[in-house]
């Protein structure tokens, strides 16, 4: 794997970990004020689930080095 490729995966990671905890976040903050009473524990609990799948897709991208990203396959 190159230098390049690896830069790429990262960056897809960083940007796939910002989205899922600032979803997360978002999600949690709502069921927290709609539902729970304003705790924290919602926030906490959302926020987690969304960095626990980003960190599983970026295991899942990192250790793929030999499998083209879905975006980066050419149509036969």
């Amino acid at each position: 794997m190159s230098e390049k490729e690896l830069g790429k995966k990262w960056d897809r990671c960083l940007a796939d970990g910002v989205t899922k905890l600032g979803t997360g976040l978002g999600l949690g903050i709502v069921f927290s004020v709609l539902f729970f009473k304003r705790r924290t524990w919602p926030i906490t609990l959302f926020s987690g689930a969304g960095l626990g799948m980003a960190y599983a897709n970026c295991q899942n991208d990192l250790r793929s080095h030999y499998l083209p990203h879905r975006s980066q396959k050419q149509e036969l």
